[in-house]
């Protein structure tokens, strides 16, 4: 078995859980390969010279890892993404057992599903075009704004800087969005605007329901509020039913869709899986890339199933996973 490890030493806490994964996977005769990124680091470069490799392991937060993913997609080589930034959401959606044991053990059986990714194009302050693919949300308005004001102190508060962030303006303003879905238009007032591949925020809490990574469209969310304080509600929704299934998410709106332009009636912060990537944009596009990636599950993944089959590598140890 030979894996290439993509790892972002200042992502999150510098946790050293990696080189625990990296100790549980590799057996005799494997070949492990450790690429650590440089602060300035380039996705492409960083994904250079991969051919050849049975399993890539991306370890990094959700931007480091959404950006790596982009730059690998379409290869067919399965990707294990590995939680090693502050809130890993993405690890969360996938929904794989996050221990570092668990998660070598699932690269060795070998399982895999494939998933779509997203892609958000926009005009930076000097009028080129950037582009940027996502794994989770992207969006313009008040998470923006949380985002960039929870950066200074992520690397102390962990999750908690963002609460911080969200009680330090409780008071966000509403913004006019001009929304095309699919050649569709619709105008909506908010304080954000999100384009989801899937919305599963912590607490296993669903934005909105039937969100999925596989399913070949973009979920385009409204937060049609006045103020922070009006969050409260869907939370607490959210807290009684996670699915949004039963009793849905007020003030909150959303529609469904493979090309999907936003416009707001003035500059707003972009951010692209919690990384704010643009200060102020008037609009931007976002495009799903169905089947882009093809991600290593197991048992507890919504993605997978719950019979692991054969180990695809052997010698892979046996895991009792909850019902």
């Amino acid at each position: 078995m030979r894996t290439l490890v993509i790892h972002n030493p200042k992502s999150g806490f510098g946790s050293d859980a990696i080189f625990q994964f990296m100790r549980a996977l590799v057996h005799p005769g494997d070949e492990c390969v450790l690429r650590m990124l440089a602060p300035d680091f380039t996705a492409q470069e960083a994904c250079a010279e991969v051919d050849g490799f049975d399993t890539i392991v991306l370890s990094g937060g959700d931007g480091t890892v959404s950006t790596l993913m982009h730059a690998l997609r379409g290869r067919g080589t399965p990707i294990c993404v590995f939680p090693s930034g502050t809130a890993n959401l993405l690890c969360a959606n996938i929904g794989n057992a996050p221990e570092p044991a668990a998660l070598a053990r699932a690269c060795r059986v070998g399982k895999t599903a494939t998933i779509d990714l997203g892609e958000i194009g926009w005009e930076d302050e000097t009028g080129e075009r950037r582009a940027r693919g996502f794994a989770l949300m992207s969006g313009t308005g008040f998470d923006a704004q949380i985002m960039q004001a929870a950066l200074p102190n992520k690397a102390i508060m962990g999750q908690a800087a963002y609460f911080a962030a969200a009680l330090a303006n409780l008071r966000p303003s509403v913004e006019h969005f001009t929304i095309t879905v699919d050649g569709k238009a619709y105008e909506r007032d908010g304080i954000t605007c999100l384009v989801a591949n899937n919305a599963m925020i912590q607490g296993d809490i669903q934005l909105v329901p039937d969100c999925r990574m596989d399913d070949g469209l973009l979920n385009v969310i409204v937060v049609e509020t006045e103020g922070a304080a009006q969050l409260l509600k869907p939370l607490a929704f959210g807290l009684v039913d996670p699915t949004g299934k039963a009793i849905g998410r007020p003030h909150i709106e959303s529609f469904s869709g493979r090309e999907i332009t936003v416009e707001s009636t003035r500059p707003v912060p972009l951010e692209v899986d919690g990384e704010v990537v643009a200060e102020a944009v008037s609009s931007y596009t976002a495009r799903v890339l169905p089947a882009s990636a093809r991600l290593v599950v197991d048992a507890m993944s919504p993605y997978g199933s719950a019979d692991d089959g054969s180990s695809r590598f052997g010698e892979s140890s046996v895991i009792a996973y909850p019902k």
